[in-house]
């Protein structure tokens, strides 16, 4: 399961991995009311995960890291976001993967600086969809996912190697 924390919109995807094919199971968005106090939207991103955890069981939830950001205000809320989305994966027994925005990117489009719509644009087609994922968050979630088993896949090619 992928996630892409946001306080207005957090973003989930599962992906499972068959033979080698990634295959999309599920993906969605937590939307926020401007209206909501930041308190309300944390619990509601919190509970819709929980309730997304139970309901698919993923093996391992792949977080959006933080990144640079000027507004200072934005990185706080962005940084409680994760930390929700943070505890609702091991609340729920989950193993934790976390991955930069520059290294989700590179995995799934193969350019780290990529925008949005080079990222949906690549999950759509290593997914095989017939429509682009919306919105942008939820296709964020999903390259998230796609990101981890791509790596996951790697460091265990390099513990047997070993």
């Amino acid at each position: 399961m992928g996630i892409d924390p946001g306080s207005n919109c957090t973003g989930f995807g599962i992906v499972e991995e068959i033979k080698g094919d990634l295959h999309p199971v599920h993906w969605n968005s937590v939307r926020s009311s401007p209206k909501d106090t930041f308190p309300d939207r944390l619990k509601r991103i919190y509970d819709e995960l929980i309730l997304a955890m139970e309901k698919f069981k993923p093996d391992v939830v792949s977080v959006e890291d933080l990144f640079y950001a000027t507004n200072v205000k934005t990185v706080i809320k962005l940084g409680q976001t994760r930390g929700v989305t943070l505890l609702a994966a091991v609340n729920s027994g989950i193993e934790v993967a976390e991955y930069s925005p520059l290294e989700i990117k590179q995995s799934v489009v193969g350019y780290g600086r990529a925008d949005k719509n080079q990222v949906r644009d690549m999950v759509t087609i290593l997914l095989k969809l017939k429509e682009k994922p919306e919105p942008f968050d939820a296709s964020d979630a999903l390259a998230a996912a796609i990101c981890h088993i791509h790596n996951a896949g790697l460091k265990q090619k390099i513990k047997l190697a070993r």
